[in-house]
């Protein structure tokens, strides 16, 4: 049962890591202009599925839209004749929110493999006694 609580904890670990790691990408680029003939910066999504073993998985990555948003700027070397750029439709509220429900549940998993861990050892402290 240990080991159970600390796989599917580990596998939670590694779904949570990739979520940040996708956030921090989002955050990264949300600023990245690109002429208005291109695709703006796709904000990434992480999917997650249960897994057979009780844990969870990265299924996969989904991509936001490509159209963007423009943005008059005539000044910016990319800018086209009537002066817009294309920026990614990225909100940094909801990224932020996200950081943080990333961050809280990559914690809560990283607490149950401790817990589980100290367990395991109590247990074998009993053996031996």
């Amino acid at each position: 049962m240990t080991f159970d609580a600390i796989g599917i904890a580990g596998s939670a670990l590694n779904v949570h890591r990739k979520w940040l790691d996708a956030i921090s990408d989002n955050i990264a680029n949300i600023n990245t202009v690109t002429s208005t003939d291109g695709a703006a910066f796709q904000e990434r999504y992480v999917l997650a599925q249960e897994g057979a073993d009780g844990g969870v998985f990265v299924a996969g990555t989904a991509l936001g839209d490509a159209e963007g948003r423009m943005v008059h700027d005539p000044e910016h070397p990319l800018a086209d004749a009537n002066g817009y750029v294309r920026y990614p439709e990225i909100d940094l509220g909801a990224q932020m929110g996200q950081l943080i429900m990333a961050q809280r549940g990559y914690q809560a998993n990283a607490a149950v493999v401790d817990r589980a861990k100290e367990s395991y050892q109590a247990a074998l402290q009993i053996g031996r006694g």
